[in-house]
């Protein structure tokens, strides 16, 4: 029994695509979701592998079905026959690609925004400033009559990183990167999430990268942890910086990474959806010892987050009182020269009125008999 061509062809594409759809759901390959955001990445991740997993099957079945079906016969020595190109199939595998390739760009970008984007009001200056160059003239007058935009990277920055917590671990020779002093020119950020605005605020934490740890501080509790907990729920923003060299904040379980960058701050927003203890790995070369900078974040309830929050205060003001407590205080002056007294044979009381003076003490009879004398 003879199918058509097209029959075949048509067969072919519907099991390719059956087969592609199963294995881009069902691939297996990233570990649990633990963050609102990772759902809309994992989306993403499989429709490319839905995309890639057809591709893949496509190629290596024309390559194994050419190798069988155009296979040279036994005792032939001729040529194959002259191909000269075929323009329709040309175009449709430059096409094709094209297509796949611009659908994913413009889903990514979708992504992107959803999970926050850039702010645009970072870039709302550089336009009105653009605006203004474009009139002859007018660029001189601005620059005379409005003063340059505050350097919104510099400001945030400082507020971040100048926490008293990592005042032992900060390097200060490290340069700030500063904007150019232009109106409107600052850098780009992640803005908060679309769906989030105007609901609960999000909470802020510092986050802090060295060779080779990470240091996480909680503004206004004076709480510092080496390890990182936040409440399941609400949507989190890490202010982050680097002390020395370049680190790059990731949880495989957030699919979210952010680069941690001498003298700048980024900002990473993700919002826990799973309680449990996920691991913090630094995903850029930073040194040797670059495999063992490792921590966990601890995605908890919001009330055993807030009971673990008042703890950690409780615990840091029992080790300040603790502190305080053993500090030594300064020596009376008998205390001081009470090994030396024993050592010297003078009497204790003499001692007592060195250190008295305007106090009468008995006399012993040698120093009372040298008085009489006198």
């Amino acid at each position: 029994m003879n199918i058509p061509p097209s029959i075949s062809t048509l067969l072919i594409g519907i099991v390719l695509t059956l087969v592609s759809i199963w294995y881009g759901q069902n691939h297996h390959l990233l570990p649990s979701q633990a963050s609102e955001e990772a759902l809309l990445i994992d989306n993403l991740f499989n429709a490319m592998m839905t995309i890639g997993t057809g591709l893949f099957l496509l190629v290596i079945g024309v390559i194994l079905f050419s190798a069988i079906r155009f296979r040279q016969k036994a005792g032939d020595r001729t040529d194959g026959p002259p191909v000269h190109g075929n323009i329709p199939l040309e175009i449709l595998w430059t096409a094709i690609p094209s297509v796949i390739v611009l659908g994913i760009s413009i889903y990514s970008f979708e992504i992107y925004n959803q999970i926050g984007g850039l702010n645009p009001m970072d870039h709302h200056a550089m336009a009105h400033a653009s605006e203004v160059r474009s009139v002859p003239g007018s660029a001189l007058a601005a620059t005379l009559e409005a003063p340059p935009r505050e350097n919104l990277n510099q400001q945030i920055q400082e507020e971040a990183i100048r926490d008293p917590a990592t005042a032992a671990v900060r390097n200060e020779t490290i340069p700030q990167l500063k904007d150019a002093p232009e109106r409107g020119v600052t850098s780009g950020r992640i803005g908060p999430t679309p769906d989030k605005v105007g609901k609960l605020p999000e909470y802020a934490i510092n986050v802090t990268g060295l060779q080779y740890a990470w240091i996480f501080t909680y503004p206004d509790t004076g709480v510092v942890s080496g390890e990182l907990h936040v409440p399941v729920g609400r949507e989190i923003r890490l202010d982050i910086t680097a002390n020395d060299v370049l680190h790059a904040f990731w949880v495989p379980e957030f699919r979210l990474k952010q680069d941690a960058i001498p003298g700048r701050q980024s900002e990473l927003r993700f919002t826990p959806s799973k309680p449990g203890t996920y691991p913090v790995i630094c995903a850029e070369l930073c040194g040797a010892y670059h495999g063992a900078m490792k921590t966990t974040v601890i995605a908890e309830t919001p009330e055993d987050f807030n009971t673990w929050l008042k703890s950690q205060q409780v615990a840091n003001q029992e080790e300040n009182l603790k502190t305080i407590a053993l500090q030594p205080t300064e020596p009376s002056t008998e205390d001081f020269l009470a090994p030396y007294v024993a050592q010297m044979g003078i009497p204790a009381e003499a001692i007592q009125q060195i250190s008295d003076p305007h106090q009468s003490y008995p006399m012993s009879g040698h120093m009372a008999s040298l008085h009489s004398a006198s």
